[in-house]
């Protein structure tokens, strides 16, 4: 078979020996596993809220842990080592796991199990989506990373306008995502209902990143541009050390010239 090198795609295990197919695999499943790994949050919210009916986010679970596992299946049957390949996936067979749990579990706030349950598939699957987007997340350049900043806290911002009644308008909730995000906490717009409180962390785990890249970003435009100025000094230096070297050498030669070969 055709080896090619390991596929960045989606997945936190990339196998040593991909072949075409597991390479093709891959690349196809990795927006449909997205999309569904992103269905899988308003599905908490609408078991938090119970503003719709449940069997709706047990669907999206069941679905989410469906393409996860068909996903995975797709890939393997193409390598030499399936198995391996599997036992390096503990991330997604772990949110399979998690999908079924989430969809067997009652729905209800009161149950510690089904929270910490649906608490823990929710870290998992930010976990994973931000890995499948990481290519996209740390492609450099400021006014990027300025963009993309802005898009989370805008989104953020929707989120806390659509779940916390405090926030009486969508400039409250941009407002009160940047301070989550930033960890500032001025305390003027607090969450207040479960579902708020909830959200703020994910808020603070997605936004405090990527604002430090924002301000990593920043920090290596300025210490780029102290070491092209040390780089430059360096260079100077070294030139007029060599036009010194070189004139010395000349008036060597022009010295070994007027003395003749007696000399």
């Amino acid at each position: 078979m055709t080896r090619q090198a390991p596929s960045r795609a989606w997945g936190l295990a990339r196998p040593t020996g991909m072949n075409a197919g597991a390479s093709r695999e891959m690349l196809r499943w990795r927006w449909p596993v997205l999309a569904a790994l992103v269905c899988t949050i308003p599905a908490f919210y609408i078991e938090l809220l119970e503003q719709l009916p449940t069997p709706l986010a047990t669907a999206i679970y069941l679905l989410a842990a469906g393409l996860l596992g068909v996903a995975l299946w797709r890939v393997a049957r193409h390598l030499d080592h399936p198995r391996q390949y599997l036992r390096r996936n503990v991330l997604d067979l772990a949110l399979i796991g998690g999908f079924v749990l989430s969809a067997l579990l009652p729905a209800s706030t009161d149950s510690p199990l089904s929270l910490a349950v649906r608490l823990g598939v929710a870290m998992l699957s930010l976990v994973r989506m931000v890995w499948t987007l990481r290519p996209w997340l740390t492609r450099g350049g400021l006014a990027y990373l300025l963009l993309l900043a802005f898009a989370v806290l805008c989104f953020c911002g929707v989120g806390f306008w659509a779940l916390e009644p405090r926030v009486q308008s969508v400039g409250d909730g941009l407002w009160l995502a940047f301070t989550t995000a930033a960890t500032v906490g001025y305390g003027d717009i607090v969450p207040s209902t479960p579902a708020a409180k909830i959200f703020s962390v994910f808020v603070v785990l997605l936004g405090y990143a990527v604002l430090s890249l924002v301000t990593a970003a920043i920090a290596a435009i300025w210490v780029e541009s102290t070491e092209r100025r040390i780089e430059h000094d360096i260079l100077r230096e070294l030139h007029a050390e060599v036009s010194a070297l070189r004139a010395e050498v000349t008036a060597l030669r022009s010295d070994r010239r007027e003395g003749g070969p007696g000399r």
